[in-house]
């Protein structure tokens, strides 16, 4: 994709402002973007339009083209144009961010204005950076240093985790101390660091609670209070955990809520808890990024660890593998292993210090694979995932979307992989109908020839076919991403034909 610009008309004061996929809205009236700048540096003393035609990137804007005459131009905003203090400007730059994503030019405005906000975004948008910035402002202005002012609720302790980590990068001093309260670890350091006056909370619902009903935490001074990741919170049954959190912060609180989506009990909790938000959607949160190409393999269940070793061996860059049960992520991570790929494997069984290990080793790349129960597919962010790969078909189509989501983050393209079994094809299609897309459809086949010879791993080759076949006509037939056969399956071959040699020299030597 090529970068693109925010294009921003300018129009006569007064005149309604339309904003096109970058929406930032109060129920039926569009807000403007009042932080934006002209090409002759001064502030525009009037409303500006946003026409942004085609794919919004999610890395913001990056490049400034088009006509300079006084009724359209194009506007670039960065984050200097925020009316940020001068330490946070500093601590933003010194971290590289220097343009800010959709979500984040839409949600940060108002929040510096002490609205309560409302946001919806695809996954991988740069939600994060777009409420630690307005808490770090706030804890800047704020003298009581003996408790907590600001809390961050989140769904997973991986992912509170790493919003701490984001907030250490970006505080503008040390001063504006943070503690982590999740659950699977030990209570003592998370004590320890409330007890020593944290300024901002990064929690989960359950371990907090816990520290309130033994009133262990002070939740009167909070001053802003984060919902991230509702949804996946109210999935995960933690409703009422936050409704009574909710109560013990002070009503005059400003509150930020961020949501994949925006339905049914989600909508409930954005009415109960928040005050005449500004409503921030960009894209489409229903469907995956359009940086992602998808594609679905057809493919005997028994061949699947050899179709996923296939793709290994011929295209680069990482792979994040989600499979559907605790047991499978070791299985298939245990058989990479043995296959000479450098994997390791994350599940609800295994313990956190194990999880961070095998993050921070996939994160660094020393692991190239992977492989994840759903557990990782809210909330992980690691950087630069090339391939996503459904081993398993999701249940649901937002569990499709939040695992795709993993790759194709902030501009980058990536590839997600469906392996399904012909007998789900139904559920593959619900799928597609729920999203609106239409995924590439390959079919595997198993090599005949390969197969009528003992001991050889079975070759398997890829037609595409077209939508409404059911695979019955193939398009086209190469073998599987190459038009070579795969060099695993020939390697097996040869590893079969020096045993066979090395057989007969012995009996030779006997």
């Amino acid at each position: 994709m090529s970068r693109l610009a925010y294009q921003l008309r300018l129009s006569a004061p007064g005149e309604h402002a339309v904003q096109q996929g970058l929406q930032v809205s109060q129920s039926q009236d569009h807000r403007v973007l009042s932080y934006a700048n002209n090409f002759d540096g001064r502030r525009a003393p009037v409303r500006l339009v946003c026409v942004c035609p085609g794919l919004v990137p999610s890395s913001g804007p990056e490049e400034i083209r088009g006509s300079r005459n006084s009724q359209e131009c194009i506007l670039t905003t960065q984050f200097s144009d925020f009316s940020l203090s001068t330490a946070l400007k500093a601590r933003l730059e010194a971290n590289k961010f220097l343009t800010p994503t959709p979500v984040q030019a839409g949600a940060i405005p108002p929040a510096l204005e002490g609205r309560d906000v409302l946001a919806t975004a695809q996954t991988g948008t740069g939600k994060t950076l777009s409420f630690l910035i307005p808490i770090v402002e706030m804890l800047q202005r704020v003298q009581d240093r003996n408790a907590a002012q600001a809390l961050i609720l989140l769904p997973t302790r991986e992912l509170a985790m790493q919003v701490e980590t984001a907030f250490k990068a970006v505080r503008t001093s040390h001063l504006q101390s943070v503690a982590l309260v999740v659950g699977g670890m030990q209570e003592r350091p998370q004590l320890d660091a409330i007890r020593r006056g944290a300024r901002l909370i990064v929690a989960t619902p359950g371990r907090l609670e816990d520290f309130l009903k033994r009133k262990l935490v002070r939740m009167d001074q909070i001053q802003m209070m984060v919902l991230d990741e509702v949804d996946r919170m109210l999935d995960m049954g933690f409703q009422p955990a936050i409704a009574r959190i909710a109560a013990m912060v002070p009503a005059t609180r400003q509150t930020l809520c961020y949501s994949a989506t925006l339905e049914g009990a989600v909508r409930d909790v954005a009415q109960k808890y928040l005050n005449n938000p500004a409503r921030v959607e960009i894209g489409s949160v229903r469907k995956p990024s359009e940086n992602v190409e998808l594609r679905t393999f057809e493919v005997d269940p028994t061949q699947k660890q050899e179709l996923l070793e296939h793709l290994l061996e011929q295209e680069q860059g990482s792979f994040l593998v989600f499979v559907r049960t605790k047991h499978g992520a070791d299985r298939v991570a245990h058989r990479l292993t043995r296959g000479g790929h450098a994997a390791t494997q994350i599940h609800g069984d295994r313990s956190q210090s194990q999880r961070n290990t095998a993050l921070r080793s996939f994160s660094e790349g020393r692991h190239r694979v992977l492989v994840a129960t759903d557990v990782a597919a809210r909330g992980i962010d690691v950087a630069h995932v090339a391939h996503v790969v459904n081993f398993d078909l999701p249940k649901m189509a937002e569990d499709f979307v939040h695992r795709v989501g993993r790759t194709g983050r902030a501009s980058a393209r990536g590839v997600a992989s469906t392996f399904a079994a012909p007998a789900e094809r139904g559920e593959l299609k619900k799928i597609e109908r729920a999203l609106s897309i239409q995924m590439k459809r390959f079919r595997v086949k198993v090599n005949p020839e390969s197969q009528m010879q003992e001991g050889t791993s079975p070759s398997a080759c890829s037609e595409q076919v077209q939508e409404g076949d059911n695979g019955v006509r193939p398009r086209a037939s190469k073998p599987m991403a190459s038009r070579n056969p795969s060099r695993r399956f020939g390697r097996f071959q040869g590893q079969r034909e020096r045993s066979k040699s090395g057989q007969k020299s012995r009996q030779n030597a006997a």
